[in-house]
Order: structure tokens, then sequence, then C-alpha cells
């Protein structure tokens, strides 16, 4: 029987399953402000002069 996309859900769900783990470490990267690749709240700089 193939995966279906609940079983990869159900699997980065899982505390027991070595996908957990991959998926907790992967989104701790993307929130990392410290991280290269950071695409966190970018205040933009305002200069039109008022």
């Amino acid at each position: 029987m193939p995966r279906t996309q609940n079983d990869d859900r159900s699997d980065s769900l899982n505390p027991n399953n070595d996908a957990y783990q991959a998926s907790q470490d992967n989104r701790s990267n993307q929130l990392n402000p410290n991280n290269d690749l950071y695409q966190g709240e970018q205040q933009e700089e305002n200069d039109d002069g008022d």
C-alpha cells in the first residue's frame, strides 16, 4: 500500500519517529534569527523625507 500525505504528517507529529526530530530541527532553523537564511520580521527603513 503506498504512503499518503497523511502518513507523512503522522510521522512528523509522532515523537517516537525520526521524522519528528527532523521536523523540529527544521522549524528551529527557520525561526532562528542567527541563521543566515532567517526570513523573519524585517523592518523597512522609510527614507521619504518625512
